[in-house]
C-alpha cells in the first residue's frame, strides 16, 4: 500500500505517505462547496504532474552532469463544467539554463513531456508546457 486516506468531514481528506509518514490535506475549492483552505483534488494533480516531470528532468540532468536546482514551475489549471474536470493545465518551467546546449534542452524537455505522470492522462486534457531556459 502506497497511502492511506481518511475522510475528515466538511469536503476535506487527510492523505498519509505510508513510507515516509508525510501528510497530505486536500480541501473541496471555494467554487465546488469548500472552504479552498488547502489544495483540491484537482490542483494535487496538477502540482504532481509539475513535480513528476521536473523530477524526472532531474534525474536524467544529474546523469548528463546538468545542474537544475532552484527551477520553478508555475501551474495553472482551468476546470471544465459539463462534466466537471480538468480541461488544461498551463506549465511554465524557469530553468537555469545558462550553461545548457540547444541539444541537452531537447533532451531534457522530451523527458519531461514524457514523464509517468503525463503518460497517464487522459488524451482530451490540454497541456500547455513552455520551457524557459533563463541564465
Amino acid at each position: 500500500m502506497t497511502a492511506k486516506v481518511v475522510y475528515e468531514g466538511e469536503l476535506r481528506c487527510s492523505c498519509t505517505h505510508l513510507q515516509s509518514g508525510t501528510i497530505i490535506e486536500t480541501d473541496a475549492p471555494t467554487d465546488n462547496r469548500g472552504k479552498g483552505e488547502r489544495f483540491s483534488p484537482t490542483d494535487t494533480l496538477c502540482v504532481a504532474l509539475a513535480t513528476c516531470m521536473i523530477t524526472t528532468m532531474g534525474i536524467r540532468a544529474g546523469d548528463m552532469g546538468i545542474a537544475l536546482e532552484g527551477t520553478t514551475v508555475e501551474v495553472t489549471k482551468h476546470m471544465l463544467a459539463d462534466p466537471r474536470r480538468i480541461g488544461k493545465i498551463e506549465l511554465t518551467l524557469h530553468l537555469p539554463g545558462k550553461e545548457v546546449d540547444e541539444k541537452n534542452r531537447a533532451v531534457l524537455q522530451k523527458i519531461g513531456d514524457n514523464c509517468p505522470v503525463v503518460k497517464s492522462l487522459h488524451p482530451d486534457l490540454i497541456l500547455d508546457v513552455v520551457y524557459s531556459w533563463e541564465g
